[in-house]
């Protein structure tokens, strides 16, 4: 199964570095054109912008999480697969609740485990939500916290890899 996620999660940072801008940089400053000045060919749809929360630029606020190696790993065994069961339901109920935009693992190299981009602006929300995740909980991981300003779009992936996944996890 960690194949199948590290397949389906491939290239997944790369695009993500593509599609962003770094939080700690400034806004664009350049006016929005008016709406009157948008071109007729234009496929703007103000209804989904509102929906995914995108600002005149098309762009939102997050807060990216990066999950490493803690200093409790759990041994292989019963108690380890109850914990990450439960930490795929944590992620599945953050989704639903529309505060986990993106997810997925890495590689593990210098304890690189995963990441969350939690749909939400405050990182003192963010450490709440992640709170809730049984590998933080238990010490299996950690997490670190960083501001980030991207697509709006990311808040459609969710719904687009519902329809492009045979099975669920």
């Amino acid at each position: 199964m960690k194949s199948m996620i590290a397949a389906r999660c491939g290239g997944l940072l790369a695009l993500l570095m593509a599609m962003s801008v770094c939080a700690e940089a400034p806004a664009p400053t350049a006016p929005a054109p008016a709406a009157s000045a948008v071109s007729p060919a234009s496929t703007f749809d103000p209804e989904l912008a509102a929906a995914v929360g995108a600002d005149e630029f098309g762009m939102r606020g997050y807060v990216l999480v990066v999950l490493k190696t803690g200093p409790k790993p759990m041994p292989k065994g019963e108690a380890r697969d109850a914990m990450f069961k439960g930490h795929f339901a944590n992620m599945n109920r953050l989704t639903e609740e529309k505060k986990l935009a993106l997810a997925g693992p890495f590689d593990g190299v210098d304890g690189w485990r995963g990441l969350f981009i939690l749909a939400v602006t405050d990182i003192a929300e963010a450490e709440k939500l992640v709170a809730t995740d049984p590998v933080i909980a238990s010490g299996e991981m950690v997490a670190e916290y960083h501001k980030y300003y991207g697509s709006a779009a990311l808040m459609l992936v969710n719904e687009g890899h519902a329809k492009v996944a045979r099975n669920a996890m």
